[in-house]
């Protein structure tokens, strides 16, 4: 049967195949075609395209061969004991899978890449995942299967960002963080972004245009070059400023602000003291810890002491974001400074 289609230069073929996924427009059941210099793209049924995406035809599809149901795990050959020992997550960053082993499945790292390559839709690169390390938090990562850069395009709450997943910190798993701390942010708060990574609460809080201005700080030069070739794309990039600086550096000489967040898991409260100041009377600190799962309900007083020495504070929410470690949380805590 012919299927409604669209064609558009390869060069944007991309980009476009992004927008038709976003709006519900692109079909996922059938294969996209090569004409020449062009591609075609099945559409669903009725959808809505956006105009000037390219030319409406009809074409014949061939249905796409989807991967196993149960999951990258069913490609592999294995006996049950050693499938039993394959995490059951990963992490995918653009188009580039990001997945941790067992030391017990080390020898076999490039069979488990070649699988998650097959099972990825759209992947060109597996790495096996090593840490953050170092102030400058850069990953390290082992190539395990697939070629080309670390590099890529990630593209999350209607975003694309530059990331380099060797040379700056960021992590997919917070697109949620990124939203739900944007949507806080009240109409004419200044906002620092302090150990921004490649820039995504900044980015987003920019977009949505209700800070008068977004201060983007982090101690990593490569950080902060991949966040302003993301702002250069955007016409709301101008009212993000990015600095390379440790907060060592920036906070004994900036201006109190209404909102500041801290996004150093590993680091935790560490900078409480440090950055606490930075927030006017009203304002809100935003930061996140990776703590010991049977400590996350006394958080709040803990935080609350450790601050009384720079004004009174008070938490306003303690969350878990997501489970870290078999016996560690990752927490997401809202301070709110005192008014005069």
């Amino acid at each position: 049967m012919r299927e409604r289609a669209l064609l558009v230069d390869r060069r944007r073929g991309e980009a476009v195949r992004r927008t038709l996924a976003e709006v519900g427009a692109l079909r996922p059941d059938l294969q996209i075609l090569e004409e020449g210099d062009r591609l075609v793209l099945p559409l669903r049924p009725g959808a809505s395209v956006p105009d000037g995406l390219g030319e409406i035809g009809l074409r014949e599809f061939p249905p796409l061969e989807l991967p196993p149901a149960g999951g990258y795990q069913e490609l592999l050959d294995w006996p049950a004991a050693a499938k039993a020992l394959l995490p059951r997550s990963f992490d995918v960053v653009g188009e580039i899978v990001l997945v941790r082993l067992p030391p017990e499945l080390e020898e076999r790292k490039s069979e488990v890449g070649a699988a998650l390559l097959e099972f990825v839709p759209g992947s060109r690169l597996v790495g096996l995942d090593r840490g953050v390390q170092g102030a400058e938090r850069r990953r390290a990562v082992e190539r395990i299967a697939g070629d080309g850069p670390w590099t890529t395009r990630h593209r999350e709450n209607r975003l694309e960002f530059d990331v380099d997943v060797e040379g700056a910190y960021f992590s997919p798993r917070l697109a949620g963080e990124h939203a739900r701390v944007a949507a806080k942010v009240l109409p004419g708060e200044r906002v620092y972004d302090l150990a921004c990574g490649v820039g995504p609460f900044s980015v987003t809080i920019a977009r949505d245009g209700r800070a008068v201005s977004v201060t983007a700080v982090d101690v990593n030069p490569t950080a902060i070059e991949l966040l302003r070739r993301t702002l250069s794309r955007y016409p709301f990039g101008a009212s993000v400023t990015a600095v390379v600086a440790s907060l060592e550096a920036f906070a004994p000489t900036a201006t109190p602000v209404e909102r500041v967040i801290v996004n150093l898991p590993r680091e935790g409260i560490k900078y409480g003291a440090l950055v606490a100041p930075l927030v006017v009377p009203g304002g809100r600190l935003q930061f996140y810890e990776v703590v010991p799962r049977d400590e996350v309900e006394g958080r709040r007083a803990v935080v609350e002491r450790l601050l009384s020495a720079k004004g009174r504070f008070a938490v306003r929410d303690v969350r878990l974001v997501h489970p870290y470690s078999p016996a560690q949380d990752l927490i997401a805590v809202e301070v709110e400074r005192a008014p005069d």
